[in-house]
């Protein structure tokens, strides 16, 4: 990766509002997060030998985090497909998509994750009922994020 290519995606995180960012090419990784107003970058090079996995960077020791939700037998987790924000209503002032106690349906709409100035759909991949909404209205979602706990019918 070049400096132009650095600068360029640089930018491109400063014009769509991204905090965080973490891109792998050719054996380079680097990850820039935005902290301060200023992005910090955080560089690793390796070799890899066709075939072979890559080296796993030794995790910084940091404090317990909080457990992640766990879902029952006949529960299932619905998870957020993206990095963003998510919203629980189309607007803000209407109801929000589902409650805690909604019986839903496959492809019913659940929320809304905002990327990039774009608002995604998240619809239900199950018929159940919501036993619990794991996320706040208007707070940053991560990939794979639990977004719901929802109990099948």
């Amino acid at each position: 990766m070049n400096l132009k290519e650095l600068k360029e995606i640089i930018n491109l995180m400063k014009e769509h509002g991204l905090t965080e960012l973490e891109i792998e090419k050719d054996g380079f990784k680097i990850r820039l997060k935005k902290s301060n107003g200023q992005i910090i970058a955080h560089e690793e090079v390796y070799y890899q030998p066709k075939g072979a996995v890559a080296p796993q960077a030794a995790a910084p020791q940091a404090p317990a985090a909080p457990t992640q939700p766990v879902a029952a037998a006949n529960e299932v987790l619905v998870r957020s497909p993206m990095v963003g924000t998510y919203y629980s209503a189309p607007a803000p002032d209407q109801s929000p998509y589902v409650n805690v106690g909604t019986t839903i349906k496959t492809d019913d709409v659940l929320c809304i994750v905002e990327a990039m100035k774009l608002m995604n759909e998240i619809k239900s991949e199950v018929s159940g009922k919501i036993v619990e909404m794991l996320v706040e209205n208007g707070t940053p979602v991560e990939f794979d994020q639990p977004l719901f706990r929802v109990a099948l019918s």
